[in-house]
């Protein structure tokens, strides 16, 4: 993205419920190395990713990912 990033709390909610990546990834169906990327800001999930993510941490996707400019 240009003059902006998204920026996400991906890591932390995975950590609070002590997840690993791997495990993560198999309740999301996607595989570790996606769920690293989008940790490291590296990928942007899918809208679809997005809102499977919003349903499994039960939060809506604003309060998972934050949109913001450089």
């Amino acid at each position: 993205m240009t003059g902006a990033d998204l920026k996400n709390k991906l890591r932390v909610l995975r950590a609070e419920r002590e997840w690993s990546q791997g495990e993560l990834s198999q309740r999301l169906g996607v595989s570790r190395q996606a769920i690293n990327a989008i940790e490291t800001e590296k990928h942007e999930p899918s809208l679809e990713l997005a809102f499977r993510m919003s349903q499994l941490f039960e939060m809506r996707i604003e309060d998972i990912f934050q949109f913001e400019t450089k």
